[in-house]
C-alpha cells in the first residue's frame, strides 16, 4: 500500500525520485528501493515523508484513504522558513548553486539589478501583508 502512495504523491507533484532522495537526504536508489517495496521505511525516514508530501502516516500506511487526513487535530504552527526550504528543494535551485556565493561573485552588473528586482518586490509584499 505504502509504496502505490508513495509513487502516486511523487508524480502527481511532478517531482523525480532523485529530487524526493534529495529532500531525505538519502540516494535516488534507495528511494526508489521503497517506491519499489525493496526496502523497508525507517520511522524518521516516514516523518520526513508526511512533511515533505503534506500527508498524514495514516495514509501512507493505508489506514486511511484521505491523503489530507492528519492522525492529529493540532495543528502545527507555520514554519516559513520550512516552507520555502522545501519548495527551492522541490524546485531543484538547491542544486544549482543559489547558496554557493563563489557562484554570486561572477554575476553581471545586469544580473544583480535583476535580483534586486525580485528582493525589493518581496520585500514590498512582506511589508504589504504585515500592515493587513
Amino acid at each position: 500500500m505504502i509504496t502505490e502512495r508513495l509513487k502516486k504523491l511523487r508524480e502527481s507533484r511532478g517531482l523525480t525520485h532523485t529530487q524526493v532522495a534529495e529532500y531525505l537526504g538519502i540516494t535516488r536508489q534507495a528511494y526508489t528501493n521503497y517506491e519499489n517495496g525493496d526496502r523497508e521505511i525507517k520511522t524518521e525516514t516516514l516523518r520526513k515523508l508526511v512533511d515533505f508530501f503534506n500527508t498524514s502516516a495514516d495514509y501512507l500506511l493505508g489506514t486511511t484513504d484521505d491523503p489530507s487526513s492528519s492522525t492529529s487535530n493540532v495543528e502545527k504552527p507555520y514554519d516559513s522558513l520550512t516552507e520555502i526550504t522545501k519548495y527551492i528543494q522541490q524546485l531543484g535551485i538547491d542544486n544549482m548553486g543559489f547558496f554557493d556565493i563563489e557562484k554570486w561573485k561572477n554575476l553581471s552588473p545586469e544580473d544583480v539589478e535583476e535580483i534586486k528586482k525580485h528582493f525589493d518586490y518581496v520585500v514590498f509584499k512582506a511589508i504589504q501583508n504585515n500592515q493587513k
